[in-house]
């Protein structure tokens, strides 16, 4: 009996281990669709020994996932570096990152800089720059003439207007009203009332919406079909359905583009720091970078990386960004803790209008 027992015990002992083995080599990641394709995967894996296990997500999700669970279940996730500063000082869902495990010399210097200030709680850096993009507005010119987010609630656009009841459409509003949001970030009072009239605005706009889009199918059929004149959504869905019409176009609005980055971050309880690094020191490589960018269809923070980026995209952006829209960029600041949940309530309210 004695002897079973030890038998038992030890066989439960290799099965822990065994498990614990395999976690060692395994990284799972948080992240958006298309940031890890098959072919990087694989040259990964190859590379490091490790293996990638992708759950796809967006930043609302990645935050409640890592709060329910105070920051365990994944080895790294990729929230917009705008939603790191303010879950951090709230839920302390990441750990501070090791820089001297980052490959600096990899990023754009400027882009990394602010990332890091961006993304600073305590003195201590919790997040790195790695995709980036803008949300703007994409128009038929054939069927609209909008050049600012106020046109989507034009009466010539009624009923053939698509945007998300998410806190981008609100900040896109103040700004084309004239106000800046993000200077009222520290002034929840001020916030509140901003955000109380942008969503009096939305409840108007209604009339003008043929769907509220939350997945990018939906939303390029609308386009493409004719069913929509202007929509409120990022750059390169734009650009990918300019490809087929040259009559649609991504519009840098006359208020301004809102721009995002997408970083790296360490959740608090992930157990794999070791696997973290190494893919994100792999994906900043040039050659790599490129082929993520592509696949995520935006642009990377890699330094040199756009040298081996699609000419055609190169093209586009530089025709929906002149100098001028260029510095125009909005770049989303760190969100405070409790402003989302002012933006909340507001959407709810918009949403339950009839």
């Amino acid at each position: 009996m004695k002897n079973k027992l030890s038998r038992i015990v030890l066989a439960t002992l290799l099965l822990a281990a065994g498990a614990a083995q395999a976690q060692e080599k395994t990284l799972r990641l948080l992240t958006w669709g298309g940031y890890a394709p098959k072919d990087v995967i694989e040259q990964f894996t190859k590379e490091t020994g490790f293996k990638v296990e992708v759950t796809t997500s967006n930043n609302e999700e990645m935050i409640s996932k890592l709060r329910a669970t105070a920051g365990a279940g994944f080895d790294l996730a990729q929230p917009s570096q705008d939603r790191i500063a303010g879950p951090q000082t709230e839920f302390k869902i990441y750990k501070p990152l090791d820089l001297s495990k980052i490959k600096a010399d990899l990023f754009i210097p400027s882009m990394l800089d602010a990332t890091k200030k961006n993304t600073t709680v305590g003195g201590k850096v919790y997040g790195l720059p790695h995709i980036w993009g803008t949300d703007g507005l994409v128009v038929n010119t054939k069927t609209s003439k909008a050049t600012d987010y106020a046109d989507l609630c034009a009466a010539e656009n009624a009923g053939k207007v698509s945007m998300r009841l998410k806190r981008p459409t609100l900040i896109a509003m103040a700004f084309a009203s004239g106000k800046d949001p993000f200077a009222l970030y520290g002034d929840a009072k001020a916030y509140s009332a901003l955000m109380d009239d942008m969503g009096k605005k939305l409840t108007e706009c209604k009339k003008n919406v043929k769907f509220y889009w939350d997945g990018k199918d939906q939303l390029l059929a609308g386009i493409r079909s004719g069913e929509l004149t202007t929509a409120m959504m990022w750059d390169t869905g734009g650009w990918e359905l300019n490809k087929a019409n040259p009559d649609v176009k991504f519009v840098a609005p006359k208020s301004g583009a809102l721009g995002w980055v997408d970083t790296f971050a360490i959740p608090a309880k992930g157990k794999n720091d070791a696997a973290a690094y190494a893919w994100i020191n792999f994906n900043m490589r040039p050659e790599i970078a490129a082929k993520v960018a592509s696949s995520a269809g935006n642009f990377t923070a890699s330094k040199g990386a756009d040298q081996m980026m699609d000419p055609v995209l190169k093209k586009q952006f530089a025709d929906s960004f002149p100098e001028a829209a260029l510095k125009n960029i909005k770049w989303y600041p760190a969100v405070p803790a409790g402003i989302e949940d002012i933006e909340g309530r507001v959407l709810d309210r918009v949403k339950a209008a009839q």
